[in-house]
């Protein structure tokens, strides 16, 4: 189906024209509904008349939150050329792997990059924009408000087929291996909208203010069209700060924000979170993993009814399942612990080894089939051919639903830890030292055993001031899992290595205790 996003854009304007629409905060730049159609689509006719970008090229954007927001999804989907997104904190050799893979033609960058980048992106042939006023001329360089002087803000007419053409690559997390790159058509992400608004937890209404301190070229950017759609508006920060963003919360009246797990345990021991005033706050969505229950009562007690979960991935725009805020009043402590309950617009296999439909109740790796599933992964067919089954995706986690149809996952495959013949799920063993009131977080992982192949370990944060013992922490584990899942050992540390969305990276403490090993489990 054909489609001008740049005419939906202006039904938009119609209807919420003097509405705020987006809040660069850091750079305190604030544009109407009408302010901001234009500026996109003045952004859309400079990229095609003054850069040249058109279908079939790629450009890259390696920007912080406030930037990218010129460039995220109500500019990608008006265009021809496709974007592809990068976290923005993300390392340098990071960035280097990505642009080399998309071969970007043009690439937008934070002008206090550029030292470091420059070279590098002009090996690669790129044309580099620069959001900032450079220092000096280099060739082939451009200072992006210079490219918009004098550029017209009419509809740029570009008129793409909404399930074909790929218009935004982004890479996935790789928190179980280096990343791959995501396609997606305009349609993706008008279900990813499309899910917000078939939820009885109508979370993005035309009053709600949705702060961004998670990287919108990531999970946090799963929201922004439900909010342009709703005539909402959306707000932007760049560092991530929990403190920051509760003065932020106080200054611009949030209503809405996104956290991963780790980040809500922070926030329950930050005094900022007392001395700020955050009851405007409406939603709390989060996401990544599940939270721990026992930490999950602690932050209703403290933020009310707010917390609303969402279970998709970079693969799966639609969320899988979602734990709403009436599940979060009703739900027994078991079904805090889950991914939420399945959606309906949402076609969920549990498959097993043999890839037959497991038994009801049994364990099996998760399959999706949606509107907002992707198609594959670009220039990688093998690993399309890998997770991509009939229109399905094979998300790699385990889990299994149970009658009343909540999700719930207990590892990813990866993570599985097999001591002595039994399937001990890391996943399990952190929710039970998570719910330790001295532990603020964990990892678990296995690690070589001469007798029983892998043995159980964990690696423990505990919150700032707190003190407990190995054997005791182990005994706690042990009196809620039972003996053969707790932990054989733990070794304290003073902070977990997590990726730059705040995710535990299970893999890199894992990593650690396999070196010299032919392989990564027993």
């Amino acid at each position: 189906m054909k489609t001008n996003f740049a005419r939906l854009f202006g039904n938009l304007v119609l209807r919420f024209g003097d509405r705020e629409a987006l809040v660069n905060i850091e750079r305190n730049r604030r544009y109407t509904y009408r302010e901001f159609h234009a500026v996109t689509n003045r952004i859309v006719n400079m990229m095609r008349d003054r850069l040249q970008l058109r279908r079939g090229d790629i450009y890259l954007c390696v920007l912080e939150n406030d930037n990218m927001s010129l460039l995220h999804f109500w500019t990608a989907l008006k265009g021809d050329a496709a974007a592809a997104y990068t976290n923005f904190r993300d390392a340098f050799d990071e960035h280097r792997r990505q642009a080399g893979y998309i071969r970007p033609k043009v690439v937008f960058i934070e002008t206090a990059l550029l030292d470091r980048y420059y070279g590098m992106l002009r090996e690669l042939g790129a044309t580099v924009v620069c959001m900032d006023p450079p220092a000096e001329a280099r060739d082939g360089l451009h200072y992006f408000w210079d490219l918009m002087e004098g550029v017209p803000d009419h509809n740029p007419g570009v008129e793409s087929d909404a399930e074909k053409d790929i218009l935004v690559y982004r890479f996935t997390g790789g928190t179980t291996g280096a990343g791959k790159c995501a396609a997606y058509t305009m349609d993706n992400w008008l279900a990813c909208r499309d899910t917000m608004f078939m939820e009885p937890d109508q979370v993005q209404l035309p009053d709600t203010r949705m702060l961004h301190m998670a990287p919108i070229s990531h999970g946090s950017g799963f929201g922004v069209l439900a909010t342009l759609f709703r005539g909402a508006c959306t707000v932007t920060q760049n560092l991530p700060d929990l403190a920051l963003m509760c003065r932020n919360i106080e200054a611009e009246k949030i209503t809405m924000t996104l956290l991963l797990p780790t980040l809500v345990y922070r926030l329950l021991d930050m005094p900022e979170a007392t001395n700020y005033d955050l009851s405007s706050l409406q939603t709390i969505a989060y996401g990544g993993a599940p939270m721990s229950p026992a930490k999950l009562r602690r932050a209703q007690e403290r933020f009310g009814n707010v917390f609303v979960q969402y279970y998709g991935a970079t693969e799966s725009l639609q969320s899988v399942a979602i734990l709403g805020k009436a599940d979060h009043l009703t739900a027994t402590e078991t079904q805090l612990g889950s991914a939420g309950r399945l959606q309906p617009h949402v076609e969920v296999r549990i498959v097993d080894n043999d890839g037959n439909d497991a038994a009801p109740g049994a364990v099996g790796e998760i399959w999706a089939r949606s509107r907002g599933v992707i198609s594959g992964y670009y220039r990688n067919p093998e690993a399309t051919a890998a997770e991509f089954e009939d229109g399905f995706w094979k998300s790699g986690d385990l889990g299994y639903i149970d009658e009343a149809g909540y999700v719930y996952l207990v590892d990813r495959k990866k993570d599985m830890i097999i001591t002595g013949g039994f399937n001990v799920y890391a996943i399990e063993v952190e929710a039970a030292l998570n719910a330790h009131p001295s532990v603020s977080m964990s990892a678990a992982v296995g690690v070589p055993h001469e007798e029983w192949g892998e043995a159980v370990h964990a690696e423990v944060q505990l919150r700032s001031g707190a003190q407990v013992s190995e054997q005791e922490l182990i005994e706690f584990v042990k009196e809620r899992l039972g003996r053969f899942k707790g932990p054989k050992s733990i070794t304290f540390v003073e902070a977990l290595p997590v990726s730059v969305v705040g995710k535990v990276l299970r893999r890199q403490v894992r990593d650690k205790y396999w070196q010299g090993k032919g392989r990564h489990v027993s």
